[in-house]
């Protein structure tokens, strides 16, 4: 559990920012926003998270278009994960999906999930949206 737990602050510390220069091309109406729901088989948790954690942090770290990934689990079932994906827009991320860093976590892991559900999601305050990564 402890292992989680520094899992999840690697990720939250570089995977929701963004360099100022890149909050000026914001455009919050043509952004993808995405919750993906996965069921991981619980033999694979800890590979798993390893791998989902460098592709996180590489997704962010390199294409200017990754708003956001953040990993999180449910504390009672530490197999359900889900993700919080932030894209400046549709373009970016389909560029994302192409990149060697996804398909590489893409290819590594398919053995180990069990389901997985994208949810498009829309921002309800559209405007607090560049207010959040500005407190970090």
């Amino acid at each position: 559990m402890l292992r989680l737990t520094i899992f999840l602050l690697l990720v939250f510390c570089t995977s929701c920012s963004i360099s100022r220069e890149e909050k000026k091309e914001w455009d919050v109406d043509s952004m993808l926003i995405r919750v993906a729901a996965l069921t991981i088989d619980s033999a694979y948790i800890d590979e798993y998270i390893n791998i989902l954690e460098e592709e996180a942090a590489a997704s962010v770290a390199v294409e200017p278009g990754v708003v956001c990934i953040y990993p999180m689990f449910e504390k009672e079932n530490p197999n359900q994960i889900k993700l919080l994906e932030i894209y400046l827009n549709q373009e970016a991320y389909e560029a994302h999906l192409k990149t060697p860093h996804f398909l590489k976590y893409k290819n590594s892991t398919l053995h180990m999930v069990e389901s997985l559900e994208l949810i498009d999601m829309e921002a309800i305050d559209k405007r607090s949206m560049q207010k959040i990564f500005r407190k970090l």
